[in-house]
């Protein structure tokens, strides 16, 4: 069968799989978002469909008043002896920490702390040992890949950490994978930054502990030098065998708006390659590129969705929230949403009344009911908090008025206002590749407010590590009630521009 890249759109970034039970299980980064860790589960490698979320309690992950983009780094999932373990990085606290289940669709465990800094750890059981890796320094001060033995059931160090691996000389080594693969081990890992120049890199040995003989071709996975073209930003993988003994390495990527224009603002989404072996050395993609499309074995078909609704979108699995929210401002029904302003914004790195969804897609029709009573209620294309496009039904003294608000960096500006004949309206946003139409319909009429460019929404302008999100919110003490939610997604067709 075809499939087609990305396998999961949006921003989910960092990704990592395992195979348990006849079926895969995949989690990517949260970041500043909650809850903590989306969690996806497929048949078939190419099909996956979220089922809930892993740090969904607050007691499991600090994220109060963080920046944009810190956070939940990087996880990584594996299953041993029958229970799933997901391990992971808060970058604001600097603590590494496991979590686990032995009920894939139930809640996961309190953290156990690992006293190991760095960022990006992962896990690997070998028998009866347990090493812990991750990108840092080691106990004697030396930078690179770096590694201690754990005992699984405390995190208790069992070794001193020691750097086993430095990379094959790109900078930000990071996302490092142990794999024991026959007689050998071998150490994959990211170099290059999450951008550009991502790429992946390996090396293989005959010890856990190094030394790691570099793959001679390095980078064994990168579209760092494919231009012009969409898919960029490929590293960050990890690596998987299927039943039939076929080889994956599902990695982070990125679609750039554009051939010529070098900006991206889904974030970084999973994209599935190949994977073939040769004298002890794996290959991956055709060239060593990751493309659009890929024939592989199997007797499926690739299904996506793209209409969202309040009926078909379960709150407690895709929605996400800034922060911790304050579950007192939230009425989340069957058809409709209920938001209970505060006077936080979403200009503060706080935690405003926020729900959202990510943007799967560049061509997008979104629209949706909004009443309030005062203050200010409507929908943000939020990247962060100093970059997010509002559009919102706001009271103004005697009156209601649909506005639309651009927020470039320190630019706060109202683009436009339209008085409105009632406290209610409908709200509108249309994408594209390149910018965003705001439109509201008061009672029939429809009227343009404006349009919002993609690029200062994108990572280029913006920076972190995020995506847009589609979010509903309320500003001010006052109600905004949210029906008749629906997104549509077209597809881009991105090879052709």
């Amino acid at each position: 069968m075809k499939y087609v890249n990305p396998i999961i759109k949006g921003f989910y970034p960092d990704p990592s799989v395992c195979y348990a039970n006849g079926k895969y299980y995949l989690v990517c980064s949260s970041f500043q978002y909650f809850p903590g860790v989306p969690l996806f589960e497929s048949d078939d490698l190419v099909n996956f469909k979220q089922i809930g979320n892993v740090l969904t309690r607050k007691s499991q992950v600090e994220l109060d008043k963080i920046n944009s983009s810190g956070g939940v780094f990087a996880p990584t999932i594996r299953y041993n002896n029958e229970r799933f373990y997901m391990v992971t990085t808060n970058d604001t606290t600097h603590k590494n920490f496991y979590v686990y289940t032995d009920d894939i669709y139930g809640e996961w465990s309190e953290p156990v702390y690992v006293d190991q800094g760095g960022i990006d750890p992962s896990l690997l059981f070998d028998g009866e040992k347990v090493y812990f890796t991750s990108n840092g320094t080691d106990d004697d001060g030396e930078g690179g890949v770096c590694q201690c033995e754990i005992d699984i059931k405390t995190g208790k160090k069992l070794s001193r950490t020691k750097c086993i691996w430095k990379g094959s000389g790109g900078r930000y080594l990071e996302s490092p994978h142990l794999y024991k693969i026959g007689e050998y081990y071998y150490l994959m890992a990211a170099e290059g930054g999450t951008e550009y120049g991502h790429m992946i890199t390996y090396g293989r040995s005959d010890s856990p502990w190094g030394p790691f003989e570099n793959y001679s071709k390095n980078p064994v996975l990168t579209n760092r030098n494919k231009a012009p073209y969409i898919i960029q930003g490929i590293g960050h993988g990890d690596l998987i065998e299927t039943p039939d003994g076929d080889w994956f390495i599902l990695s982070l990527g990125f679609r750039q708006i554009h051939h010529w224009q070098p900006y991206h603002h889904l974030g970084r989404e999973v994209f599935l390659t190949p994977v073939k072996w040769k004298d002890g050395w794996f290959t991956a993609g055709n060239d060593g590129t990751t493309e659009f499309e890929y024939e592989i074995t199997g007797d499926f078909a690739q299904t996506r969705k793209t209409s969202y609704t309040f009926e078909n979108t379960p709150w407690d699995i895709e929605w996400l929230y800034l922060r911790h929210p304050k579950k007192e401002n939230y009425t989340l029904l069957p058809h409709k949403a209920i938001l209970n302003g505060t006077e936080i914004t979403l200009d503060m790195a706080d935690t405003p009344t926020f729900i959202g969804l990510r943007q799967r897609d560049f061509k997008m029709d979104l629209s949706v009911s909004v009443e309030i009573d005062s203050g200010e209620g409507g929908v943000t294309v939020y990247m962060c908090e100093n970059e997010h496009y509002d559009i919102a039904i706001k009271k103004n003294g005697e009156y209601y008025e649909a506005v639309l608000k651009l927020n470039i960096g320190d630019i706060k500006h109202i683009q436009n206002a339209v008085r409105l004949s009632d406290n209610k309206a409908q709200l509108v946003i249309k994408s594209d590749n390149f910018g965003y139409s705001f439109m509201v319909n008061d009672n029939g009429t429809t009227t343009s407010l404006g349009y919002g460019s993609a690029k200062y929404l994108s990572s280029e302008v913006s920076g972190g590590f995020t995506g847009v999100v589609l979010g509903l919110y309320a500003i001010g003490n006052n109600t905004a009630e949210f029906t008749d939610f629906t997104i549509n997604y077209t597809d881009s067709n991105e090879r052709e521009i």
